[in-house]
């Protein structure tokens, strides 16, 4: 991050949506609310394709970017 604290980012994606979460190294609870960023959706795009655009992670990648492109980012 800009401020140099550590972040750890889980998402799960269903065929309609993307549930983010953050939680800072500095903070105690998970942060259920606040939108990915454009790097956000950048990196779990780059994390998909590296592990191979076989069967499942090609259909995974498709709903991201759609999920994504409909969010505006």
């Amino acid at each position: 991050m800009a401020d140099g604290v550590k972040r750890e980012v889980r998402v799960s994606v269903d065929s309609h949506k993307a549930k983010w979460q953050f939680k800072r190294s500095d903070e105690d609870r998970w942060d259920y609310h606040s939108p990915p960023a454009t790097e956000d959706w950048d990196a779990l795009e780059e994390i998909l394709v590296r592990r191979g655009l076989r069967g499942r992670q090609l259909n995974l990648l498709e709903k991201v970017r759609k999920i994504r492109a409909g969010s505006g980012l």
